[in-house]
Protein backbone atom coordinates (compact mmCIF):
# COMPACT_ATOMS: atom_id res chain seq x y z
CA UNK A 1 0.00 0.00 0.00
CA UNK A 2 2.89 1.89 0.81
CA UNK A 3 4.72 1.47 -2.12
CA UNK A 4 1.86 2.77 -4.58
CA UNK A 5 1.57 5.76 -2.45
CA UNK A 6 4.75 6.95 -3.59
CA UNK A 7 4.15 5.51 -7.25
CA UNK A 8 1.38 8.13 -7.18
CA UNK A 9 3.35 10.91 -5.42
CA UNK A 10 5.84 10.64 -7.99
CA UNK A 11 3.57 10.40 -10.96
CA UNK A 12 1.85 13.20 -9.74
CA UNK A 13 5.46 14.87 -9.12
CA UNK A 14 6.12 14.01 -12.69
CA UNK A 15 3.17 14.72 -14.54
CA UNK A 16 3.19 18.27 -12.45
CA UNK A 17 6.83 18.90 -13.58
CA UNK A 18 5.74 18.17 -17.59
CA UNK A 19 2.95 20.63 -17.58
CA UNK A 20 4.84 23.18 -15.62
CA UNK A 21 7.50 23.17 -18.72
CA UNK A 22 5.21 22.77 -21.65
CA UNK A 23 4.04 25.84 -20.07
CA UNK A 24 6.67 27.79 -20.11
CA UNK A 25 7.11 26.84 -23.32
CA UNK A 26 4.13 27.40 -24.40
CA UNK A 27 4.32 31.10 -23.04
CA UNK A 28 8.21 31.47 -24.47
CA UNK A 29 6.46 30.44 -28.07
CA UNK A 30 4.25 33.23 -27.25
CA UNK A 31 5.84 35.50 -26.24
CA UNK A 32 8.36 35.40 -29.81
CA UNK A 33 5.30 34.94 -31.43
CA UNK A 34 4.20 38.40 -30.12
CA UNK A 35 7.37 39.76 -30.57
CA UNK A 36 7.32 38.65 -34.26
CA UNK A 37 4.20 40.70 -34.74
CA UNK A 38 4.81 43.64 -33.01
CA UNK A 39 7.88 43.33 -35.69
CA UNK A 40 6.09 42.89 -37.93
CA UNK A 41 3.45 45.37 -37.53
CA UNK A 42 6.59 47.61 -37.06
CA UNK A 43 7.20 46.64 -40.24
CA UNK A 44 4.08 47.36 -41.69
CA UNK A 45 3.91 50.87 -40.58
CA UNK A 46 6.62 51.33 -42.26
CA UNK A 47 6.21 49.84 -45.37
CA UNK A 48 3.54 52.00 -45.24
CA UNK A 49 4.99 55.53 -44.84
CA UNK A 50 6.87 54.74 -47.23
CA UNK A 51 4.57 53.65 -50.05
CA UNK A 52 2.26 57.10 -48.63
CA UNK A 53 5.86 58.96 -49.03
CA UNK A 54 6.29 57.51 -52.51
CA UNK A 55 2.71 58.12 -53.39
CA UNK A 56 2.85 62.08 -52.80
CA UNK A 57 6.29 61.64 -54.89
CA UNK A 58 4.80 60.37 -57.09
CA UNK A 59 1.96 62.71 -57.18
CA UNK A 60 4.32 65.57 -56.72
CA UNK A 61 6.21 64.29 -59.96
CA UNK A 62 2.97 64.13 -61.94
CA UNK A 63 2.46 67.81 -61.26
CA UNK A 64 5.90 68.53 -62.27
CA UNK A 65 5.41 66.75 -65.63
CA UNK A 66 2.08 68.66 -65.94
CA UNK A 67 3.78 71.80 -65.76
CA UNK A 68 6.72 70.93 -67.90
CA UNK A 69 4.47 70.21 -70.39
CA UNK A 70 2.55 73.40 -69.88
CA UNK A 71 5.77 74.80 -70.07
CA UNK A 72 6.85 72.86 -73.10
CA UNK A 73 3.27 73.66 -74.99
CA UNK A 74 3.72 77.38 -74.30
CA UNK A 75 7.17 77.08 -75.68
CA UNK A 76 6.09 75.36 -78.98
CA UNK A 77 3.94 78.27 -79.71
CA UNK A 78 6.13 80.39 -79.11
CA UNK A 79 8.66 78.19 -81.45
CA UNK A 80 6.00 78.22 -83.81
CA UNK A 81 5.18 81.63 -83.98
CA UNK A 82 9.52 82.95 -83.93
CA UNK A 83 9.53 80.13 -86.97
CA UNK A 84 6.74 82.18 -88.73
CA UNK A 85 8.44 85.65 -88.18
CA UNK A 86 11.79 83.66 -89.21
CA UNK A 87 9.76 82.73 -92.41
CA UNK A 88 8.47 86.04 -92.93
CA UNK A 89 11.52 87.63 -92.48
CA UNK A 90 13.70 85.36 -95.11
CA UNK A 91 11.06 85.92 -97.80
CA UNK A 92 10.83 89.79 -96.96
CA UNK A 93 15.27 89.60 -97.02
CA UNK A 94 14.39 87.34 -100.92
CA UNK A 95 12.13 89.29 -102.29
CA UNK A 96 14.51 92.42 -101.63
CA UNK A 97 17.22 90.46 -102.56
CA UNK A 98 15.37 89.52 -106.29
CA UNK A 99 14.51 93.04 -106.19
CA UNK A 100 18.02 93.93 -106.14
CA UNK A 101 18.71 91.37 -108.94
CA UNK A 102 16.49 92.76 -110.58
CA UNK A 103 17.91 96.05 -110.44
CA UNK A 104 20.76 94.81 -111.00
CA UNK A 105 19.91 93.06 -114.28
CA UNK A 106 18.09 95.68 -115.46
CA UNK A 107 20.69 98.02 -114.90
CA UNK A 108 23.26 95.76 -116.61
CA UNK A 109 20.85 95.38 -119.52
CA UNK A 110 20.40 99.41 -120.07
CA UNK A 111 24.66 99.51 -119.79
CA UNK A 112 24.79 96.88 -122.52
CA UNK A 113 22.04 98.60 -124.87
CA UNK A 114 24.07 101.81 -124.64
CA UNK A 115 27.25 100.88 -125.62
CA UNK A 116 25.02 98.67 -128.33
CA UNK A 117 25.00 101.21 -131.47
CA UNK A 118 21.60 101.68 -132.57
CA UNK A 119 22.19 102.21 -136.22
CA UNK A 120 22.99 98.44 -136.52
CA UNK A 121 19.35 97.31 -136.44
CA UNK A 122 17.63 100.72 -138.24
CA UNK A 123 15.95 100.48 -141.37
CA UNK A 124 17.70 101.79 -144.20
CA UNK A 125 17.16 101.21 -148.11
CA UNK A 126 15.36 104.76 -148.90
CA UNK A 127 13.69 104.64 -145.97
CA UNK A 128 16.20 106.25 -143.05
CA UNK A 129 19.80 108.12 -143.85
CA UNK A 130 23.20 107.35 -142.54
CA UNK A 131 25.35 110.47 -142.65
CA UNK A 132 28.58 110.73 -144.52
CA UNK A 133 30.07 110.16 -140.87
CA UNK A 134 29.00 107.22 -139.77
CA UNK A 135 31.02 104.37 -140.04
CA UNK A 136 31.00 101.13 -137.48
CA UNK A 137 33.39 101.99 -134.04
CA UNK A 138 35.74 99.51 -135.37
CA UNK A 139 36.22 96.86 -138.67
CA UNK A 140 38.44 93.98 -138.73
CA UNK A 141 39.85 92.67 -142.42
CA UNK A 142 38.49 89.33 -143.66
CA UNK A 143 40.98 86.64 -143.51
CA UNK A 144 41.97 86.03 -147.37
CA UNK A 145 41.00 82.73 -147.72
CA UNK A 146 37.34 83.73 -147.38
CA UNK A 147 37.52 86.50 -150.29
CA UNK A 148 36.79 86.42 -153.64
CA UNK A 149 39.81 88.47 -154.23
CA UNK A 150 42.27 87.78 -151.85
CA UNK A 151 44.04 90.93 -152.85
CA UNK A 152 41.45 93.05 -152.63
CA UNK A 153 40.77 93.85 -148.43
CA UNK A 154 37.25 93.39 -147.34
CA UNK A 155 36.29 94.54 -143.80
CA UNK A 156 33.36 93.70 -141.11
CA UNK A 157 32.36 94.95 -138.18
CA UNK A 158 34.78 93.71 -134.83
CA UNK A 159 31.73 91.97 -133.47
CA UNK A 160 30.54 90.13 -136.50
CA UNK A 161 33.40 88.79 -137.46
CA UNK A 162 33.52 86.02 -135.42
CA UNK A 163 30.03 85.06 -136.49
CA UNK A 164 31.09 85.65 -140.48
CA UNK A 165 34.02 83.26 -139.42
CA UNK A 166 32.23 80.53 -138.43
CA UNK A 167 29.59 80.72 -141.18
CA UNK A 168 32.22 80.34 -143.80
CA UNK A 169 33.99 77.57 -141.86
CA UNK A 170 31.15 75.28 -141.86
CA UNK A 171 29.82 76.31 -144.92
CA UNK A 172 33.56 75.05 -146.17
CA UNK A 173 33.45 71.39 -143.93
CA UNK A 174 29.82 70.66 -145.72
CA UNK A 175 31.84 70.98 -148.61
CA UNK A 176 30.01 74.40 -149.45
CA UNK A 177 32.44 77.22 -151.82
CA UNK A 178 31.31 80.07 -150.07
CA UNK A 179 33.43 83.65 -150.37
CA UNK A 180 32.39 87.25 -149.70
CA UNK A 181 32.89 89.28 -152.80
CA UNK A 182 32.09 92.44 -150.66
CA UNK A 183 31.69 93.58 -146.88
CA UNK A 184 31.84 97.30 -145.42
CA UNK A 185 31.89 100.39 -147.77
CA UNK A 186 32.13 104.12 -146.40
CA UNK A 187 29.80 106.36 -147.31
CA UNK A 188 32.03 107.74 -150.11
CA UNK A 189 32.78 104.18 -151.50
CA UNK A 190 29.09 103.73 -151.84
CA UNK A 191 28.86 106.71 -153.62
CA UNK A 192 31.68 106.15 -155.83
CA UNK A 193 29.85 102.91 -156.35
CA UNK A 194 26.67 103.81 -157.15
CA UNK A 195 27.98 106.89 -159.74
CA UNK A 196 30.25 103.97 -161.27
CA UNK A 197 26.67 101.89 -161.67
CA UNK A 198 24.54 105.16 -162.82
CA UNK A 199 27.17 105.92 -165.71
CA UNK A 200 27.21 102.09 -167.29
CA UNK A 201 22.81 101.44 -166.49
CA UNK A 202 21.67 104.85 -165.90
CA UNK A 203 18.52 105.09 -163.71
CA UNK A 204 18.12 101.65 -163.96
CA UNK A 205 20.95 101.89 -161.37
CA UNK A 206 18.40 102.52 -158.65
CA UNK A 207 16.56 98.93 -158.82
CA UNK A 208 20.07 97.28 -157.60
CA UNK A 209 22.39 100.07 -155.66
CA UNK A 210 21.32 102.19 -152.91
CA UNK A 211 22.49 105.82 -152.72
CA UNK A 212 25.10 107.06 -150.38
CA UNK A 213 24.12 107.16 -147.24
CA UNK A 214 21.24 104.15 -147.69
CA UNK A 215 23.47 101.37 -148.11
CA UNK A 216 23.30 98.82 -145.49
CA UNK A 217 26.82 97.98 -146.36
CA UNK A 218 28.21 101.48 -144.20
CA UNK A 219 26.97 99.87 -141.49
CA UNK A 220 29.69 96.86 -141.71
CA UNK A 221 27.31 93.97 -140.72
CA UNK A 222 26.48 93.33 -144.29
CA UNK A 223 27.90 90.95 -147.16
CA UNK A 224 28.06 89.92 -150.52
CA UNK A 225 28.39 86.31 -151.03
CA UNK A 226 30.15 84.99 -154.03
CA UNK A 227 30.89 81.61 -154.70
CA UNK A 228 32.87 79.69 -157.38
CA UNK A 229 30.22 77.78 -158.64
CA UNK A 230 29.50 80.97 -160.59
CA UNK A 231 31.83 82.40 -163.53
CA UNK A 232 29.34 84.96 -164.66
CA UNK A 233 27.08 87.96 -162.40
CA UNK A 234 26.09 87.79 -158.91
CA UNK A 235 22.69 87.23 -160.24
CA UNK A 236 23.51 83.35 -160.90
CA UNK A 237 24.57 82.73 -157.31
CA UNK A 238 20.26 81.92 -156.73
CA UNK A 239 21.06 78.77 -158.46
CA UNK A 240 23.78 77.83 -156.88
CA UNK A 241 24.75 75.11 -153.55
CA UNK A 242 26.19 78.26 -151.65
CA UNK A 243 22.49 80.31 -151.82
CA UNK A 244 20.65 76.84 -150.80
CA UNK A 245 23.32 76.48 -148.11
CA UNK A 246 22.75 79.74 -147.21
CA UNK A 247 18.91 79.88 -146.69
CA UNK A 248 19.16 76.95 -144.52
CA UNK A 249 21.75 77.27 -142.67
CA UNK A 250 22.34 81.32 -142.35
CA UNK A 251 20.48 82.40 -139.59
CA UNK A 252 22.10 80.54 -137.25
CA UNK A 253 25.36 82.39 -137.06
CA UNK A 254 22.63 85.98 -137.47
CA UNK A 255 22.70 86.85 -140.71
CA UNK A 256 19.28 87.69 -142.73
CA UNK A 257 18.55 87.93 -146.64
CA UNK A 258 17.78 91.48 -146.93
CA UNK A 259 16.54 91.67 -150.43
CA UNK A 260 14.07 88.71 -151.46
CA UNK A 261 12.03 88.07 -154.19
CA UNK A 262 9.07 90.58 -154.60
CA UNK A 263 10.41 93.19 -152.08
CA UNK A 264 9.52 96.82 -152.46
CA UNK A 265 12.81 98.24 -152.33
CA UNK A 266 15.42 96.53 -154.66
CA UNK A 267 15.57 93.60 -157.09
CA UNK A 268 16.14 90.67 -155.85
CA UNK A 269 19.78 90.04 -154.18
CA UNK A 270 20.33 86.34 -153.36
CA UNK A 271 23.80 87.54 -152.34
CA UNK A 272 23.00 90.26 -149.86
CA UNK A 273 22.96 89.43 -146.29
CA UNK A 274 22.80 91.27 -143.36
CA UNK A 275 24.05 90.51 -139.87
CA UNK A 276 20.56 91.01 -137.89
CA UNK A 277 21.56 88.76 -134.38
CA UNK A 278 21.25 85.15 -133.68
CA UNK A 279 17.79 85.80 -132.24
CA UNK A 280 16.31 87.99 -134.43
CA UNK A 281 17.50 85.75 -137.92
CA UNK A 282 15.70 82.79 -135.92
CA UNK A 283 12.70 84.33 -135.37
CA UNK A 284 12.83 85.56 -139.57
CA UNK A 285 13.69 82.36 -140.52
CA UNK A 286 11.16 80.51 -137.90
CA UNK A 287 8.10 82.70 -139.17
CA UNK A 288 9.50 82.99 -142.56
CA UNK A 289 9.81 86.82 -142.30
CA UNK A 290 12.15 89.40 -143.74
CA UNK A 291 13.65 92.03 -141.88
CA UNK A 292 11.92 94.78 -143.72
CA UNK A 293 8.85 92.82 -142.78
CA UNK A 294 8.39 93.86 -139.86
CA UNK A 295 8.08 97.86 -137.98
CA UNK A 296 11.40 99.17 -136.57
CA UNK A 297 9.52 99.01 -132.81
CA UNK A 298 9.42 95.03 -133.27
CA UNK A 299 13.54 95.70 -134.53
CA UNK A 300 15.03 97.72 -131.94
CA UNK A 301 13.44 94.98 -129.21
CA UNK A 302 16.24 92.66 -130.49
CA UNK A 303 18.92 95.46 -130.66
CA UNK A 304 20.22 94.54 -126.91
CA UNK A 305 20.80 90.75 -127.91
CA UNK A 306 22.41 91.76 -131.38
CA UNK A 307 25.74 90.19 -130.49
CA UNK A 308 24.47 87.45 -128.07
Amino acid sequence: MEKHAKTYVYGSLLLIVILVGLLFYGYNNLTKLKDAYTARGTELEATKETLSTEKERASNLEAIIEIIKQEFALSEENGSELLGLLKAEKERNQEFEDQITGISGTVGLLDKLSKTDPQLLQKYSKIYFLNENYMPGVVLEIPKEFRRDGNTSLFIHEKVAPFLTDLLKRADRDGISLLVASAYRSFDEQGSLKNGYSVQYGTGANSFSADQGYSEHQLGTTIDFTTTEINGTLYDFETTKAYAWLLKNAYRYGFALSYPKDNTYYVFEPWHWRFVGTDLARDLNRDNKYFYDLSQREIDAYLISLFD
